[in-house]
Parts: C-alpha cells; structure tokens; sequence
C-alpha cells in the first residue's frame, strides 16, 4: 500500500512544467496587470493580454472567449509570465481570445521529500491553486465591464500542475464543494482546456453530480508524470486523462480528448502546436454550444517534443 501511496505522491510531486513550445519564442506584453488577492504569505496577480489589435474577436456575432492560463511546474516552480509562454499568448490574442494568465501559491515549494505521510500536503497544494483560482475568477467577473470580460464566457486552461488545478477546479464546481462557495450561485466555467492533467478523488471513481462544462484534454499515452490512466488504492486515486475520457464517455459529457500515441509529458507544453484543435474546440463546443464528441489517437511527428525531464528518474537528478 505504501509503495502506490508513494507513486501518488511522488507523481504530483514531480509534475514537470514543460513549458517549451515548439513556437519560437515572441515578446509580448501584458494590457494590464492587476492584483486579485493578498494571502498571508503572498500577494498574488493576472496578467490580462487583450485581443490583438484588428483580430477578429467574434464569429457569426458569438463573442470568442476569455481564456485563464495556469502555468505548469509540479506545484513547485513556475510563472505566469514565464517567457516560454509567449508564443502562444501572442498566437492566441492575434486570433482574437483574450488571455489571462495568473499567479497561484506552489504548495509544494522547496519540498525535498515525498511520502506516505505528504498525501495530505499534496492534496493541499492542489486546493491552494483550485482557490487561487476562483479568486482569479471571482475578481474577474467583479471588474467584468473595466476588463471586457462577458462573465458567461470564460474558460479556464493550464499546463500540468496547471491542467491538474483547471480539471480539479470544474471537479469541485460541478460537485459544488466549499472550495467553489465564493463564486456566484450557478455559476460555471464555458470550458476547460487541459494539457496533461488529472483529478485527485478521495471518493473512489470520479463522479460529476452536475453535468461539467465543454472539456478538451490532450494527453500522452507515455506520460510518466502525470498518469495517463490512473493510480488507485481503494478511494484513493489520481485520475489521467485517458481514464476520464471514460466517464466522460459513460454519462454523455461534452468533451474532445486526443490520446497522443506513445508522447509523454510534453504534450503539456503543446499548446504551440495544437492551436488548430483548441480553435475548433472554443469556436464549436464552446461559442456554438455543439455536442460535438471527439476522440482521437494521434500519431504527429509534428508535436513538439520538449527537452525537459519526461521521467521521475530525470527531474530528480536536475
């Protein structure tokens, strides 16, 4: 038992930020910068990258949505200015999206040691970035009109330890736990852009009690950080991508999953490169509403594969 408790641990642990895109790095500037909350040991901020100028910022007279960004770094490192970024913040703005990408407290900042006993550390980490979250959204949508924000049109996104905080977020909002109390009463995200993410559930299998917003996941079938399937031990488990597209399929949720043939970790920094599937993903599911359901096994040599640690083994030596 120890030792599967051990490999939860040491997974969340390690989750590598993978912030390498394939596009070639592009400066970019935020429209603003504003801080949405003040915690006892920080304070924390969003940077706010509006619609380039001339963009289409809407289809048909549907408005393209607003975008949260939560950066990857295994809840130990990262930013959310970090310039591996840039590319994609640009590529996205000059199609018309506004980003966000904000701060959260890394709860497992100078963690050296990994156990039976930091389940409960681990599980926190999560949860501080879960409520960073909803802080961010909730100073959003009470400065809607001064940001241009529609609050009904916002969907949140992020890299590993940021997709893990964006999956867990919709979780614990769909299941309307203490950590969504803050947020306006009906209140849901318009969607969910995950690359490499997961769920930690002490409750077994995971089980929406509300329908969960249109959800994109993109994950490698190889990935060695964050699990493409799952580790379990009796309620406790750490639910991949390729194990919730199962339940997604079972109870008829909105969704697009794209398995990534034999990829590991670093389809968390894919952002670059699968600009065409977010598009679709926002523009379709998200903007038009569609049940439009995709699964897909891709096999692209044109996927970047990143330079950064793809195995426990790796980000340990660094």
């Amino acid at each position: 038992m120890n030792k599967i408790f051990n490999r939860i641990a040491a997974t969340i642990v390690l989750l590598s930020a993978a912030t390498i895109l394939s596009a070639q790095e592009t400066s970019i500037s935020p429209s603003g910068t504003y801080m949405f909350a003040e915690r006892d040991t920080c304070e924390l901020y969003l940077d706010v990258y509006n619609p380039a100028k001339g963009s289409e910022t809407s289809i048909d007279g549907l408005e393209k949505p607003t975008i949260i960004f939560m950066f990857g770094g295994g809840f130990i490192r990262g930013t959310r200015d970090d310039e591996s970024y840039n590319g994609w913040f640009r590529s996205m703005t000059e199609k018309g999206y506004r980003i966000i990408s904000i701060d959260y407290r890394l709860g497992l900042k100078g963690s050296t040691k990994v156990g039976v006993a930091q389940v409960n550390v681990l599980d926190k980490a999560i949860h501080m970035a879960v409520e960073d979250l909803f802080s961010a959204t909730s100073f959003i949508i009470d400065n809607s009109e001064a940001l241009g924000v529609d609050p009904d049109n916002i969907v949140i996104s992020g890299s590993s330890a940021g997709a893990i905080s964006v999956m867990q977020a919709e979780y614990e909002l769909s299941n309307r736990t203490s950590w969504a109390k803050d947020l306006p009463e009906g209140f849901n995200y318009a969607g969910v852009m995950s690359f490499s993410g997961a769920i930690l559930s002490r409750e077994g299998k995971v089980n929406y009690k509300n329908r969960p917003c249109p959800t994109l996941m993109l994950h490698g079938t190889a990935d060695e950080l964050v699990p493409y399937k799952q580790i379990a031990i009796f309620n406790l488990g750490f639910f991949g991508g390729g194990k919730l597209v199962e339940r997604f399929s079972k109870f008829g949720f909105n969704y697009n999953m794209y398995h990534f043939i034999d990829y590991g970790h670093e389809i968390a920094g894919s952002m670059g490169t699968t600009i065409d599937l977010q598009t679709r993903f926002l523009e379709c599911n998200v903007m038009q509403k569609k049940m439009r359901i995709v699964e897909a096994w891709i096999s692209d040599p044109d996927v970047y594969k990143g330079a950064g640690p793809q195995s426990r083994k790796e980000l340990y030596s660094n």
